[in-house]
């Protein structure tokens, strides 16, 4: 379980594709190599992977994850190679401070920045989502695009939109969000058990 909020930018050093077999990507990050262990979660752009081996470099950790076809096919990481940005947040522990929202890392589907333009200090993206998503999606409510959990300000049709503040602008790669980009989503678990109780209460 994750809580959306990005602790560090990762980098893909390696990408090991085989036709027909599991990805395993190599990834490079500044968290100390004493916070990780065998077996460990760690959401990669809000797709839960799990460590399969790690070890130091200068100035952080460097880890091989694999990843099924099925979740190449699926989310973003199918566009992943060297060098390859990724927002990075450890599996949430009890007594964690949950200053997001309740995530699993676990991608509902693909969604497509439509615009994106400053507002203010701000940036507002607009982001065209899948038709079985956008019934979850509703304004002030939460969504977690590529890791990141964020307030949906509008919804139109199976568009939303997002106001992004500098620092988040910053310190994720949402900064490099442009037309035409697919981004990484998964709808608030809330609005999926509201649904899934309403759907069976009719």
């Amino acid at each position: 379980m994750f809580t959306g909020i990005i602790t560090d930018i990762g980098r893909i050093a390696e990408a090991h594709r085989r036709p027909g077999a599991d990805t395993v990507f190599v990834v490079d990050s500044r968290y100390d190599l004493a916070s990780l262990s065998m077996g460990a979660s760690i959401a990669h752009q809000g797709v839960c992977l799990t460590l399969i081996g790690f070890e130091a470099i200068e100035g952080g950790s460097r880890w091989r994850v694999q990843v099924s076809e099925e979740t190449c096919r699926l989310t973003t990481a199918r566009d992943w190679e060297v060098g390859t940005l990724l927002n990075l947040e450890r599996a949430l522990k009890m007594g964690d401070e949950l200053g997001g929202h309740l995530v699993s890392g676990h991608v509902d589907g693909l969604g497509t920045v439509v615009s994106v333009h400053e507002e203010h200090e701000s940036h507002r993206v607009v982001i065209d989502v899948p038709t079985h998503l956008a019934k979850y999606v509703a304004p002030k409510g939460s969504i977690c695009v590529d890791g990141v959990s964020l307030t949906v300000n509008e919804v139109d049709d199976t568009c939303f939109g997002i106001n992004i503040i500098p620092h988040t602008w910053t310190v994720t790669t949402l900064g490099r969000l442009k037309p035409g980009v697919h981004v990484n989503l998964e709808a608030d678990q809330v609005a999926r058990y509201v649904e899934r109780i309403l759907s069976r209460a009719g």
